[in-house]
Parts: structure tokens; C-alpha cells; sequence
């Protein structure tokens, strides 16, 4: 565990999934054809909490949706890409946008799609339902599932690490 905090503490940017990460991956259709994700709030205060603290927000899908945009303005995401087909081009392109090295970067993914991103960030972190071949290329496998607080996790132990957890007030951990 001790190279998993030494990997936290030079994080400088937080990058997310959205389908299987920051929601369950239970994709919700209405009759109309429009599309509905339903997004965990703990999971959001802990991407405010990193964001509060100085870490960069990004989320990086392949899919595109409009209820993604508007959790992104929701939760102050900075850095928002949809419909990547190719992630690790993308990844390339937020790095370039944001300044940020590579190794300064934390991901949050659950599939085979985020392998070529994961395998060059700082920190890869995998929700525990991903492919075994994902989970074992992962730096660490959050203990709650994607869209059951696995963000959540993931932001608390940047900030234990970097110690800000511990500085916060006890009212705002959530």
C-alpha cells in the first residue's frame, strides 16, 4: 500500500470513466431514445473535495451524453472529453491541454478501452467488477463498484495521501 500512497501523493490530475465508474453502467433509455445515467452524490463530493483541494477533474468516455456534460458543470470538471474512440489519443490530448505529465495523472477505469490510458498514468486504479486483465494491470482495485462510491474512494486516498483528507473539517468529509 505504501507505493500506492507514494503514487497519490504526485497526483495533479484526476481522470474518470463515466460508464462502470461514475455510474454503474446500467445504461437507461426513455421512450423517446433519449438517455438517462443515474450518478452517485458521495462520488460527487469526493471529485469536489480534489477539486477543492487543487487536483484537476477530467472525465474521459467513449460515449457521448448529454446528462454527462451537465454533471460535468455540475461538479466543476474542468477537463471534459466524450466520444473518444481512441482513449489514449485523447489522453494525449488532455495532457496537452492541461500541462500535465503523465505520471502526475490518477485514472479511474473499468474496462479494456482504459488499458493504453492506464498503462502510462501515475496512478491506475480499477472498480473490482473490471476484466481480470484490467485489474491486474491496475496500481489498486477500489473496494466499492463504479457508480457505488469507488470515485469516492479514489478521491479520499489522493487526499490522504497528499495530506488534505486529514486538514478538512469533519463536517466536509461527507
Amino acid at each position: 500500500m505504501q507505493d500506492i500512497y507514494e503514487r497519490a501523493r504526485k497526483i495533479r490530475v484526476a481522470i474518470f470513466d463515466v460508464d462502470g465508474v461514475l455510474t454503474d453502467g446500467t445504461l437507461y433509455f426513455t421512450d423517446k431514445g433519449e438517455e438517462l445515467k443515474a450518478f452517485n452524490v458521495r462520488d460527487g463530493h469526493g471529485m469536489r473535495l480534489l477539486k477543492e483541494s487543487g487536483i484537476l477533474l477530467a472525465i474521459l468516455s467513449s460515449r457521448a451524453s448529454r446528462a454527462v456534460e451537465e454533471r460535468a458543470r455540475n461538479l466543476g470538471v474542468e477537463l471534459l472529453i466524450q466520444g473518444a474512440g481512441d482513449k489514449l489519443a485523447a489522453f494525449s490530448e488532455l495532457l496537452g491541454r492541461c500541462a500535465a505529465a503523465a505520471t502526475s495523472c490518477a485514472y479511474l477505469g473499468d474496462d479494456l478501452v482504459d488499458l493504453p490510458v492506464m498503462e502510462r498514468c501515475g496512478l491506475a486504479v480499477a472498480v473490482p467488477d473490471a476484466p481480470a486483465a484490467v485489474r491486474r494491470r491496475s496500481h489498486y482495485v477500489t473496494r466499492a463498484r463504479g457508480g457505488r462510491g469507488a470515485a469516492r474512494e479514489v478521491c479520499e486516498l489522493i487526499l490522504h495521501a497528499q495530506g488534505s483528507l486529514a486538514a478538512r473539517p469533519a463536517a466536509h468529509r461527507g
